[in-house]
């Protein structure tokens, strides 16, 4: 009788890819230390112990990869937001809660940054990614708006237009808050709530 021969060794098995949520916080991660143009698809590799290749085989490109950084990002702002606009005080605190969340912590902040790279691309990143950009954009606007109805109808607040007014303040807050992200002279963070404080008093009460 001839001796059978060993089962063959079995495979290595290739180790899981880790959970979406843990490359993403990488990347905010490591655009918040090093920078957004310091970011490369090898070095966040390295961090959550992938391929670049891999890494391209889920996310497609580097953009990609941003917009679904800055979508994460944005639902942890998000479910942030929505807690504090829930908050059984004057409608006057929710609205300096609403700017405090919008406004950059100071320059390269990382969120920030996402959202200047993603403005920079916007004619490059197609349709589909400037929708889910307006996506994200509505979604604070549409916070807004409610607040400011909600403030009239209780009357703390002046009666406005609020989805016209709503538009105004966001342009407001984001041009400021791009200088903030620049860390332009004379735009500090304190001195940007200060000014949208001040114009909130002026037009709302």
């Amino acid at each position: 009788m001839t001796q059978s021969s060993p089962d063959p060794a079995p495979r290595r098995r290739n180790s899981a890819a880790p959970p979406r949520e843990t490359v993403l916080a990488a990347a905010m991660a490591a655009i918040a230390e090093h920078g957004l143009d310091k970011l490369t698809m090898a070095g966040l590799g390295r961090t959550v112990g992938m391929s670049s290749g891999h890494l391209l085989y889920y996310f497609r490109s580097k953009d990609e990869l941003l917009l679904q950084t800055l979508e994460w990002s944005e639902e942890q702002l998000g479910m942030e937001r929505r807690s504090a606009l829930a908050r059984q005080v004057p409608v006057r605190a929710r609205l300096d809660a609403f700017v405090d969340l919008y406004v950059p912590s100071g320059p390269r902040d990382p969120h920030w940054s996402l959202w200047l790279e993603l403005w920079n691309r916007a004619h490059d990143v197609g349709d589909d990614a400037r929708g889910r950009l307006l996506d994200i954009e509505l979604s604070w606007h549409r916070d807004l708006v409610a607040l400011l109805v909600e403030g009239a109808s209780r009357g703390e607040l002046r009666a406005v237009d609020a989805d016209r007014f709503a538009v105004r303040i966001r342009a407001l807050l984001d041009g400021f808050s791009t200088h903030v992200a620049m860390g332009l002279p004379g735009s500090d963070r304190a001195q940007v709530l200060a000014h949208v404080g001040e114009f909130l008093d002026e037009s709302l009460l």
